[in-house]
């Protein structure tokens, strides 16, 4: 305030806001320091005496940002041991392949008292969305390959152990917040839910499960739960035939787009559910009915083959008919489960990227990084930063994982 502009002269120059400019850096994933410390040995006695480290270095050789920074790559990023040490080399800073899973192994071990919390939080939740994806377990692809030999010696062709090995991402709405667990074994889904409906409180409402209609996550005790199913998947039915039968899925098709629509434009009405349900009956109703009827005179009429993939869309409505209607008759109900399908991102990332886990510990491990970089990224923090708060303040978190954030 007071300068003359250097232009017109008489003119002063007066305070605007601060401009910003940004220069972007390339540094390695893990950044080292190397100290040479310096030494002296006494020459009668030959006691070797050792400079000590700047202040502010620290005990650990590892930093609690750098163990973030690997959770990060490996259960964000997918990027396997192998290829991080690859990466440090060439830049500079080799770290052994091993390094990143025991630096990884320790970043569990804070954050594990803090996602049993928020399972047993998790519970309480009315409203859970879950799905599956097929994950790679060497040790139970052992364990089955040991299970089939041993059936083969004794003449028996087949085996009744199960080989698959599904990740689970269980997303539920507790309140304002979002709550995503996770889990890698031979439980499908529907084995998963009941040991979360275990450590449900006596006393609330009946909890609503929202899935496709695979068997797979079918619950043995359905009665503990109301099933829901995904009206995108018998969408995604009729889109799947637009380019082989572009007349004929049609009706189908366009039908639950305008459902779609029109959910979604009801969802951004500042409106609440209750008051979102009212108008549905006016638009979406009418559309379903419409989509009822056109439904029932494909199959009365023998218009299409059962086992053909338009009667095979046609049937999926009619066996799932009243669970993928929900949102006609309760407030708040989704048509889909997006956000579970988004939670098993991360896990297909990994799988395929880093091909596979080696033991069930470690992909319990793997499970419970993802989970909080999930759950991180769905409230909007700075997953990496939570990682790092919880590392240090270590015996703080075990002994009462209930005062730390569970959503963050």
């Amino acid at each position: 305030m007071g300068q003359r502009c250097p232009v017109c002269g008489p003119g002063p120059l007066y305070a605007r806001p601060a401009g910003v400019e940004v220069r972007i850096d390339g540094p390695a994933l893990l950044s080292a320091m190397r100290y040479a410390v310096e030494k002296r040995r006494g020459a009668a006695c030959g006691a070797i005496f050792t400079a000590g480290l700047p202040g502010g270095v620290g005990e650990e050789k590892y930093s609690a940002r750098a163990r973030a920074g690997r959770v990060g790559s490996r259960y964000s990023l997918g990027l396997p041991g192998y290829r991080l040490q690859g990466y440090q080399a060439m830049l500079g800073g080799p770290v052994p392949e091993a390094t990143p899973w025991e630096q990884s192994e320790v970043g569990g071990d804070c954050a594990y008292q803090v996602f049993v919390q928020r399972e047993r939080a998790a519970a309480q939740g009315v409203l859970r969305l879950h799905d599956d994806t097929a994950v790679r377990l060497l040790s139970l692809i052992a364990d089955t390959r040991d299970v089939v030999a041993a059936a083969q010696a004794q003449g028996v062709s087949t085996t009744t152990e199960r080989p698959g090995m599904p990740t689970t991402a269980l997303v539920v709405k507790v309140g304002e917040h979002t709550a995503i667990v996770s889990s890698s074994s031979r439980r499908h889904a529907g084995e998963t839910l009941p040991g979360l409906l275990d450590t449900r409180e006596a006393g609330l409402v009946k909890p609503r499960a929202l899935s496709d209609a695979l068997s797979s996550h079918e619950v043995a005790e359905a009665a503990r739960l109301i099933r829901w199913h995904c009206l995108a998947h018998s969408r995604r039915k009729f889109s799947d035939l637009e380019e082989v039968l572009p007349h004929a899925a049609q009706v189908g098709r366009a039908m639950l787009r305008q459902v779609f629509e029109h959910d979604e434009q009801a969802r951004q009405e500042p409106r609440g559910p209750a008051a979102r349900l009212v108008s549905h009956p006016t638009q979406s109703q009418l559309l379903m009915d419409e989509l009822k009827r056109w439904r029932d005179t494909q199959s009365a009429d023998h218009l299409v083959a059962p086992n053909r993939a338009l009667g095979q869309a046609i049937g999926y409505l009619q066996r799932h008919w009243g669970t993928l209607t929900p949102c006609l008759s309760v407030p708040g109900a989704p048509l889909d489960h997006p956000f579970a399908e988004r939670a098993l991102k991360l896990f297909r990332r990994q799988r395929h990227h880093a091909l596979f886990d080696k033991s069930t510990p470690r992909a319990s491990i793997a499970s419970v990084l993802t989970s909080r970089i999930a759950t991180g990224l769905s409230a909007g923090v700075n997953a990496v930063e939570s990682l790092v708060a919880r590392q240090e303040p270590r015996r703080e978190v075990w002994a009462d994982p209930a005062a730390w954030r569970l959503w963050a």
